[in-house]
This record gives structure tokens, sequence and C-alpha cells, in this order.
């Protein structure tokens, strides 16, 4: 492609909401515009990329026995309603009317649509396994899109969904799924870890995230120092034996503590630590209200507490349903005295504490000499909170580290969550009707385009893996006005494409700095310089990743190139 034919709007200055360097450069290198907040158009360069992606996605779904379908954007809030999502999915569902007023959802994910498709068409057992995906814009009405790709309200998803009669026939495709991601991401040169993940709104119950490491990941994984376990924070385990202090439980008392609210201040108030404290918070479990309850250096885990609590949708309790539920103030709630219809859960770590601290539902005031099961009760004890860096590993190898992560992709053991809610059923080989059971398997494509840019650059621009870049060669005439540099480079751009190579030739009428600057920010792998050794048949020629420099004889370009990309 001739670059004066094509659209690569390049900018000089970074642009100033582009928070991250993948947004930033996929902006200054003309790969991508934004139409609005999260919703983006990918121009020239950045739908190369992405079409390298998908290829890539493609061909490992094809070798996993997943086969391609393309199914509606718009989605019958009907369906939604059957699988009961249409009302806890939450805001990010973008719905809409037709002219008719029937409501509609712009498809966020496919799970009731693809099961409504196959509970029509597949009666029996022996049609299964069967494993079909899609690569389709979703969307998700995000409260703050940001960092471009990465969260965006419309973005590009390959999602899998397969349909099995046995458990046993989805672990195994779950497993060559499994091994189909590994490959996608490696083939791509991403830095990445499988790990432990929740389900969230998805619903299932085994399920792993894909991550990708990087500094600006919204998710944190823990992992083992010393053994190959990594989980997704919200889902890593506690496994620690804490023991009970050898000291005698002592008689609760009222004290004042005036303006003291959060637990270091409390702490300090007391003179103890704030492992000495408990922390009491009020969450409410799908429509239930549960109090719980942690040591006061622990964060609780909402996704470890939907667990607990059995519920498909966790939140915080606002500061006014704590005030009509127990009578004060947020900083003040404890554990003692609760009106008897609150259940009240802890973490493990509860149970050990003897003569604690805990707010005594008053503002103002703390119990001080607080002990479980003396002065309160507790209804469930459980692995409640977030996991600490320094903890053991769940797998018993090593300490826990952390790390930040961009997930790219989620596969999840659904079971027969959407095939009972939706009566889609078989005949199994027992002629009795019973529901599909399901697998799900998506990848952000848009954001795993993100992702390699995100580690895939330099100061100067994007330096791209052969297997992603928009274009293999970038064929850089210095002067286009000289009869020798145009007319060399013009032989080069035709050789190079008879040969299957992928060619941008810079055939601008623009300074030499300029298309330098430019080359270097687009990142293609191999740059061509054509300049004024090209009378002698010399060329210069830029390894991007590495920035090496090489003058080859334009006689021995092929053979030169080939090596290059073998490697």
């Amino acid at each position: 492609m001739k670059q004066s034919a094509t659209f690569i709007p390049t900018l000089r200055e970074t642009p100033a909401d582009a928070e991250v360097k993948s947004h930033q450069l996929l902006l200054r290198a003309g790969f991508i515009r934004q139409n609005t907040s999260g919703i983006y158009s990918f121009l020239p360069l950045g739908k190369r990329v992405l079409d390298k992606v998908e290829k890539i996605i493609r061909e490992e779904m094809e070798n996993a026995g997943s086969v391609e379908v393309f199914l509606p954007a718009m989605q019958q809030a009907e369906l939604w309603q059957e699988t009961g999502r249409w009302y806890s999915y939450g805001d990010e569902l973008m719905r809409l009317k037709d002219r008719n007023g029937r409501e509609f959802a712009l498809g966020a994910t496919h799970e009731e649509v693809i099961t409504d498709l196959l509970r029509d068409e597949i009666k029996s057992y022996k049609k299964l396994p069967l494993n079909l995906y899609q690569i389709q814009s979703k969307f998700r009405d995000e409260k703050r899109p940001r960092f471009g790709l990465l969260r965006g309200r419309e973005f590009l998803m390959k999602d899998a969904y397969s349909f099995h009669s046995t458990t046993e026939s989805l672990d195994e495709t779950y497993d060559v799924m499994m091994q189909a991601y590994k490959n996608i991401f490696t083939r791509l040169g991403l830095d990445f870890r499988m790990v432990i993940a929740d389900s969230g709104a998805i619903g299932g119950k085994d399920n792993h995230e894909f991550m990708v490491l990087s500094d600006i990941g919204e998710d944190t994984i823990a992992y083992s120092d010393t053994s190959s376990y990594a989980a997704n924070i919200e889902m890593a385990q506690v496994n620690i034996e804490y023991s009970v202090p050898d000291i005698t439980a002592e008689e609760m008392e009222k004290v004042e503590t005036p303006d003291q609210k959060k637990i270091a201040e409390v702490a300090e108030f007391f003179g103890t630590d704030a492992e000495n404290c408990i922390k009491t918070l009020v969450f409410k479990a799908d429509e239930e209200f549960v109090v719980v309850l942690s040591r006061g250096d622990h964060e609780v885990n909402d996704v470890k507490v939907k667990h607990a609590t059995d519920a498909k949708v966790v939140e915080m309790a606002t500061p006014e349903e704590v005030k009509e539920l127990i009578g004060c103030e947020i900083g003040s709630i404890g554990p003692v005295a609760l009106p008897e219809n609150i259940r009240v859960i802890a973490d493990n770590a509860v149970k050990t504490i003897v003569n604690g601290i805990a707010g005594a539902n008053e503002p103002g005031y703390h119990y001080k000499n607080v002990t479980p099961e003396q002065d309160f009760q507790v209804e469930k004890y459980a692995d409640l909170r977030f996991i600490k860096e320094g903890d053991p590993s769940p797998d018993g190898q090593g300490t826990i580290r952390f790390a930040e992560g961009i997930e790219v992709g989620h596969i999840f053991k659904l079971g027969t969550r959407y095939s009972e809610d939706m009566k889609a059923t078989i005949l199994n080989d027992q002629g009795r009707a019973v529901p599909y059971i399901m697998g799900c398997y998506g990848i952000g494509v848009s954001r795993v385009v993100a992702a390699v840019a995100e580690q895939f650059n330099d100061d100067d621009g994007f330096t791209w893996p052969a297997v992603a870049a928009p274009y293999d060669v970038h064929v850089v005439p210095v002067n286009m006005k000289d009869d020798v540099q145009r007319e060399t480079a013009a032989e080069i751009y035709t050789l190079l494409k008879s040969k299957r190579f992928e060619v941008l030739m810079d055939d601008r009428n623009e300074r030499a700095g300029v298309k330098f600057a430019d080359a270097d920010l687009i990142g293609l792998p191999v740059r061509i310089t054509v300049g004024k050794k090209a009378a002698d048949g010399i060329l210069e020629v830029k390894i991007r990743s590495t920035g090496e420099t090489f003058e080859w004889k334009q006689e021995e370009l092929l053979e030169q190139l080939e090596q290059v990309f073998q490697n």
C-alpha cells in the first residue's frame, strides 16, 4: 500500500485525555480515533492489526473444533428475563425499545441468544458435543470508560459456547479451549498468566481468566513466588491456620470515643493494633442484609461474600439503609446487640480475636474486650477477606506476591445455569429430557489489540511483533524527487509484494525527518530506507524492535528479509 493512498493521520503531540501508552500511541500513530466516550473507529492501520489478531483466533478456534456463527446484536428482553439477568445484570446492559414498545438489549454477551437457538434445533445427545463461536461487537454502558480500547462501551469480542450431554464432555472441551487460549496469547508474544477467576454476571462455577501482565492493569493477580499458582485477587483463597492467643477473655466495656471512626483512629485511641479491632460492614445480598465481620487489618472481599451467602448480587448497604437497619452511622457499627433478624457472618480470622475492639452501634462509642461467641454470635465463619502479599500460597508452596494484569480472555464452565432457566433440554442416552451442559469462552479482541500495543512500544512509537503488525515492511524513499530513489523504491515495493510480503511505502513528498518519525511511530518490524546510496545498490535497513541498523545490497534483500521473519 502506498502511504499517499491510505489514511494514516499521525499526531506529533500526545492527546491530553490519553492516560496510558497504548491509548496515546494508537491515537498518535493514526490507528484509531475516538467517536465519543468509550467508542472508537478503527482506521486502516488499526483494522489491519485487528484482522491479524482475528486470524490467529480463528485458526486456533478451528483447531479446537469450534465453528463460526454470527448472532444478532439486538436481543429481545424476553430471553434475558427467562434467566433473570434482565433484572440482575445492572446498568451496564444497554436497553432500548422499538417503535412498538417492545424491549431489547444490545448484546453485552450472548448466552441467552445461543441457548435459545440450540434449544430449538438440537434435541438429542447424539448431536453433541457442539462448539460454536462468533466475533462480534459487544455493548456495555461502562460508568467510566477509560484507557482507550481497554475499557470501552462498544468493543469487539470473540465468544464461544459449547454444549454437552455429560460433565466429562464439558471437561474435555474446557481443557481443549484452555490450550487454544494459551496458543493464541503465546503466538501474539504476550506476557500472560492464566489465573483462577470469579464468573461475575456470566454465572457458572469453574473458570479461569487470562491476564496480560501490565503496570496499568485494572486487575490484581495473586501468585506464588515458588509455584505455578495464580488467581485473580478476588478468588485467591486464604489458607491460614489462625491461633487463639492464650489470654483470658475479660468483661466487655463501653468506652466513649469522640470522633474516632476509622480503624486506624480507633486502634490508636485504644493503644492497640488494627488486627485487634473488629471491622463491621453491612452488605445487601440480593434482597437480604448481612453483617460481615473481618479483622481490622484485613479487607472484606465482596466476591467471597457473594459465594458465602449464595447470592447473585452483593453490594454495600447505603448509609441510609444502615441507619434504618441498625440505627447508627457506618463508622459506629459493631457486632454486639444487633437486631435479631440480621445474619452475621465473619472471616476466619475473627474467630481468634480475644478482648478486641468493636463499634457499639452508637455514635461516639466503642466496646473494648469484645470476644466472639462470648459477646456476640456468628452464624458462619468462612474465608471472606482479600489475600495479602506475604500470605502463604493457597497451594502450600511459597508465599503470595502481587502483579497487575489486563484481562484479555475468560473461560467458564456454565453447567446448566442457562439451560435450566430457559428449559433447553435434550434426550439423553436413556431417553430422558435433561438440560444442556454448557461452557463459555470469551476473548476481548479489541482489548487484545490494546494489550499488544501496551507491551510492544518504546519512546519513539510501536515495536509491533510480526504476527500483529499492520504491514511487514516500511519502504521509505528519502527524496521522491530523486529519480534513482523513487524508481528503486518502486522496484523494491513491487518485488516484495510479489513475494507475499505486506508492504507500506512512504511515497509522500515529505521531509526525511517527518518520514522517519512517522515510521518509528507506526512501528513496522522492518524499515528499508532508500537514500543516496541507492545509486550504488545499497539500502539502509532498520529492525524496529531492536533498533539495529544494517546496510544490505539490493540483490540480497529477499534472502536477508526471509531470515529476519523466520527468527
